[in-house]
């Protein structure tokens, strides 16, 4: 039994970790099927966009599997972070929007996970948090850096220092998730969030995507030089034309990626 799941329908690949028995805990087995879903995904022209869930009702990633966190060395341990940064950065910077669907909890491992994905749909039954603390550890895949540029510094650090899990309605609160939906609408909710983007310009949303995701990382004057850049891109496409004269017409736009 393949421990994660890939169906494509109506180009929305959804990837959904199988492992209900463990509450979906990251193991390597996971993570190196993650790892070819996406890298897969990124290259795919049937692909536009990505659901993230989590096989069940109970969780969305319920952490890593802390068993092997006891034969760790510092320098295993370093390796095992860098390893799983690795694949966070590239659900990141996908170039195509990543929804994380999140059906229940999503703690530590499950936490960054979500967090590396452009938008973050909960059912209201889902508890977030980073209780790495509590094992003595802190984030390792990136969560002491997502957290804080996502809800600020005040909030993220409270998390990260209590280990306190959070409900659906205080992560839509603090800005950790986008929306909070009935445990039956979570898919479906996601998947309209996702053919309306997928409706708009596909070069516009690659750019919107590398705009935000770089521009968080440079110099605000760089950013800014480096937004310029993508949108005089943008004004030499098909798609522009077509946005402009579909604007002035007074009808739907009819995008090709062009």
């Amino acid at each position: 039994m393949s421990v994660v799941i890939n169906e494509v329908s109506d180009r929305i690949l959804t990837v959904t970790i199988n492992r209900p028995d463990k509450l979906n805990a990251l193991n390597p087995e996971v993570m190196e099927g993650l790892a070819a879903a996406f890298e897969s995904a990124r290259g795919d022209e049937a692909v536009g966009a990505v659901i993230l869930t989590g096989a069940g009702e109970k969780a969305f990633i319920a952490g890593a599997d802390v068993t092997i966190f006891r034969t760790f060395t510092p320098v295993s341990a370093r390796a095992f972070a860098r390893k799983g940064q690795a694949l966070l950065d590239t659900i990141e910077t996908l170039g195509k929007p990543v929804i994380a669907a999140v059906n229940g909890f999503a703690l530590g491992g499950g936490c960054e996970v979500a967090l590396a994905c452009t938008l973050r749909v909960a059912s209201k039954t889902a508890r977030l948090g980073q209780p790495e603390v509590n094992l003595g550890i802190i984030p390792g895949y990136g969560g002491s850096q997502r957290l804080p540029r996502l809800v600020g510094k005040g909030r993220a650090l409270e998390m990260l220092l209590t280990g306190d899990m959070v409900s659906a309605d205080e992560a839509w609160r603090i800005g950790l998730v986008n929306r909070v939906v009935e445990p039956a609408e979570l898919l479906p909710a996601s998947r309209e969030i996702l053919k309306k983007i997928l409706a708009k310009a596909p070069v516009a949303i690659r750019c919107v995507l590398d705009a935000v995701n770089a521009g968080l990382d440079m110099p605000f004057a760089v950013a800014e030089d480096h937004e310029a850049t993508l949108f005089g891109l943008c004004v030499a496409t098909d798609d522009m034309k077509e946005g402009v004269s579909a604007f002035l017409e007074k009808r739907p736009a009819k995008f090709t990626g062009k």
